[in-house]
């Protein structure tokens, strides 16, 4: 009996194939615990290292943004540059850089992850939702499958979580004595 209670409990990653998908079924339980584009101090000054779920991509892409909206991008130690600019008032983001300027919406935002979330119906256009990066300490040891897991355990791992799970775990015990 306890088995089945303990499985029922425990919370596993959802099934997916792509990172998008990924993103899409978690996104609404670790929003919570996102930070806003107000809060440069979460994305200012850190190298974020752009991580894709495609077989073929194999480079190191640092991201760089820098107080005063100096946007640097690396690729395997290549770089240009363009400028970063928060909308304000919203969770907005333009990214200009070699003539191609691109909106973003903020997707989730931390210590470790900076996700964003292209305007537009990308899976349409073939392209990926989302533009996901990780603090470079963080995700240099990492597959693009760990950092989902990483990121799933901001809710798995939540006080929130455990609330919840400990008010089902005293409904079973309250209902197990009511029935004997």
């Amino acid at each position: 009996m306890l088995d089945r209670v303990s499985q029922a409990l425990t919370v596993e990653l959802p099934e997916a194939e792509t990172m998008d998908e990924y993103i899409d079924s978690m996104l609404s339980k670790v929003r919570p615990w996102s930070e806003d584009l107000r809060e440069e101090h979460f994305f200012l000054n850190k190298p974020w290292l752009e991580f894709r779920d495609d077989l073929k991509f194999h480079q190191a892409i640092l991201h760089f943004f820098h107080v005063g909206g100096e946007y640097i991008r690396s690729v395997d130690g290549n770089y240009t540059t363009g400028e970063w600019r928060h909308l304000e008032g919203t969770n907005k983001m333009m990214l200009s850089m070699g003539g191609q300027n691109q909106l973003f919406d903020l997707a989730f935002l931390d210590n470790q992850f900076f996700i964003l979330d292209k305007h537009g119906d990308q899976h349409r256009l073939g392209e990926p939702k989302y533009f996901v990066m990780l603090h470079e300490p963080v995700g240099k040891r990492l597959e693009w499958r760990d950092a989902m897991e990483l990121l799933f355990n901001k809710y798995r791992n939540s006080s929130g979580f455990y609330i919840t799970l400990g008010a089902i775990v005293l409904l079973i015990i309250i209902l197990l004595v009511v029935m004997y």
